[in-house]
C-alpha cells in the first residue's frame, strides 16, 4: 500500500517510545506500506530532524537519529513530481505532500495535522487523508 508520511508523523516516531506513529513508521521499516519520497519531502525531514526543538526532545544522538533517518528512507520509492497542483492548501508548505500523493498514485497521506487538509480547493477522489491511528484501524 503506498503511503506519503508527514514529516510530523516521522518527528512523533522519532521521539516517541510506542504509539501509532511509531507503528506506521515499523510497518514501512517491515514493508507493509510503502512510503513514497520526493526531494520536497526528502529535505524537509533533514530540515526538521537537524532543528533545536527536536533535538531538545531527542534521546538518540547525532548517530543514532542518523540510523533512524537512513533507515527510513532506504524504504522509501522515489518519485519525480512533473506537475503542481497550487494553490491547493491553506498552508503552502503542505502542498508538496499532496502533489507527492498524487504523482506516486498513493493511497493515504498520513499526518498529524488534519486541519491544514480539511479545507483543500481540489479533492482527489482515490487519495484520503488520515490520522495514523485512523491508517491502523484499516490495517487491523
Amino acid at each position: 500500500m503506498k503511503v506519503v508520511v508527514d514529516t510530523n508523523v516521522l518527528i512523533a516516531a522519532l521521539l516517541g517510545r510506542k504509539g501509532p506513529n511509531r507503528e506506521i513508521i515499523r510497518y514501512c521499516l517491515t514493508g507493509r506500506l510503502m512510503p513514497q519520497l520526493a526531494a520536497s519531502l526528502y529535505f524537509e525531514y533533514e530540515d526538521v530532524f537537524e532543528r533545536q526543538t527536536t533535538l531538545a526532545l531527542c534521546k538518540l544522538n547525532c548517530e543514532q537519529r542518523q540510523l533512524f533517518l537512513d533507515a527510513f528512507l532506504s524504504v522509501c520509492q522515489w518519485n519525480q513530481l512533473y506537475f503542481r497542483w497550487r494553490p491547493n492548501l491553506r498552508d503552502e508548505g503542505d502542498n508538496h505532500l499532496v502533489e507527492l500523493a498524487v504523482a506516486s498514485n498513493a493511497e493515504y497521506l498520513i499526518t498529524n495535522n488534519m486541519k491544514d487538509f480539511r479545507f483543500a480547493e481540489l479533492r482527489f477522489p482515490t487519495l484520503k487523508v488520515i490520522k495514523p491511528e485512523q491508517l491502523l484501524e484499516v490495517l487491523r
